[in-house]
């Protein structure tokens, strides 16, 4: 065996080999060489533009699946958060389930006149209704401690429950929770 044998012999190796990496972690393959692919391209006389094409037509001619289509047009129902929901509002609309439901936030307005306790009454009622809840407490006081005969927050908050369009049902809970000096009012 000659030298031009052993070096045909490695080229045959060196050709059938993966490629190594070094001990820094690169390979010695050049960077823009061509890939199996794009070679296999070159040798039946195609450019990366035509076989490019060529894939993106045998891409085009499958056809898809009908389920898979229409399931990404018009995507899933959770049928449980649907039963939940409806049994949620089942039973907001029980009125015993209402009254005993405990209040999710409570705003005391004792010791404010009427022009303080509105707009404090405002941004509660709007922060509550932002964050979602469903029933809220608003202590006011029965009136005893009023300059005059009537008392001044009692009257207001009622006024404000009217008027305001986010309020609905209200009323005053037992005598440990604040009797007539509390109301209570669901959010819609």
């Amino acid at each position: 065996m000659d030298f031009a044998d052993i070096l045909n012999q490695w080229d045959a190796r060196q050709k059938n080999a993966p490629a190594k990496k070094t001990q820094d972690g690169k390979s010695h393959k050049k960077a823009n060489a061509p890939t199996k692919e794009e070679k296999e391209a070159m040798r039946q006389g195609y450019s990366l533009q035509e076989q490019a094409e060529h894939q993106m037509q045998k891409d085009g001619a499958r056809k898809a699946n009908p389920m898979t289509v229409w399931l990404n047009r018009y995507g899933t129902v959770d049928k449980d958060k649907v039963a939940d929901q409806a049994e949620e509002r089942a039973r907001l609309s029980n009125r015993e389930y209402l009254h005993d439901l405990r209040p999710q936030a409570t705003i005391d307005l004792h010791g404010l006149t009427r022009d303080e306790a509105w707009p404090r009454l405002e941004a509660f009622v709007s922060t509550c209704h932002k964050r979602g809840l469903k029933k809220i407490l608003i202590i006011h006081g029965k009136g005893n401690h009023s300059t005059g005969n009537d008392p001044v927050l009692g009257p207001m908050v009622r006024l404000f429950i009217e008027q305001d369009k986010r309020l609905g049902l209200s009323g005053h809970p037992d005598r440990n929770n604040g009797g007539n000096g509390a109301t209570w009012v669901l959010i819609k």
